[in-house]
């Protein structure tokens, strides 16, 4: 079985796999067509790990952006069509390319954010990093930002806040500046009984307004004073046992009529 030969491409550092395409294409499904897309695959893969260093310190390993460029490589290889007369290389760059910018989009964010905005992102990025060099050691300001990459200031923010959305701070990370172990849970509030407490009353109110004077002023006493049965029935001049069951017979009637009205 003939090896496939790692001549140069005449006008860059590209191997010359055309004659390897070729015959791949002649090939029936076997083991010979099967070892020469292997050979052809391998040629290829400097150039595929060239493309993945390109995207490096952007919060994925270089080894697994190794593997997505060489996964992209494959299909590539695969979907190549050498009779259209287009060299390899001007198929397989964005083939790959595209493989690894999918990766980052469908497994490295986070938070979900738009595509366009994820397109902002990357032209901020760009445009910060080239800016970082030329402001003389200071921060690019959105305006410069906006300029270099050709957009809008609004667009420039957007892309800028989408920097801090690519990953996500988990709830048990200690806050900076702090030494107790204080965490972002513990900054989040919870939440407040007094709502229920509105509700309540806002139900009971208009029931509350249908009760004789008498009993109306049994229920404020009771459970807005805080006063006593005993201290109740004292002021009133009736026995405490009376006012148990004035408390007892109201508070049923508006609960009963509140659960009507809310079908409950």
């Amino acid at each position: 079985m003939p090896t496939l030969a790692h001549t140069k491409h005449p006008h860059d550092d590209a191997p010359d796999t055309a004659e390897a395409f070729r015959r791949m294409a002649a090939l029936e499904e076997g083991a010979e067509r099967d070892a020469v897309r292997q050979d052809i695959v391998r040629a290829w893969l400097p150039m595929a790990d060239r493309l993945a260093g390109r995207f490096r310190n952007r919060g994925e390993s270089l080894e697994d952006l190794k593997q997505v460029a060489a996964l992209g490589l494959v299909k590539a290889v695969d979907r190549y069509d050498p009779s259209r007369g287009a060299a390899f290389e001007s198929f397989a760059v964005p083939t790959i390319t595209g493989e690894i910018k999918r990766h980052f989009r469908d497994h490295m964010w986070t938070l979900h954010v738009p595509r366009r905005v994820q397109d902002l992102r990357g032209r901020v990025r760009t445009a910060y990093q080239e800016l970082s060099h030329s402001v003389g050691g200071r921060a690019p300001t959105v305006a410069e930002i906006a300029k270099k990459a050709g957009m809008t200031e609004e667009e420039a923010m957007a892309g800028l806040e989408a920097l801090d959305s690519f990953t996500a701070l988990s709830l048990d990370a200690e806050l900076p500046g702090t030494e107790d172990g204080y965490t972002l849970v513990d900054a989040l509030g919870g939440p407040d009984p007094a709502l229920d407490t509105v509700i309540d009353r806002e139900a009971v109110k208009p029931r509350l307004a249908q009760l004789p004077e008498r009993e109306q002023r049994i229920l404020y006493m009771r459970f807005f004073r805080d006063m006593t049965q005993s201290r109740i029935a004292e002021d009133l001049g009736i026995s405490q046992m009376h006012v148990s069951r004035l408390i007892s017979r109201c508070c049923n009637q508006m609960r009963e009529e509140i659960m009507r009205d809310s079908g409950v």
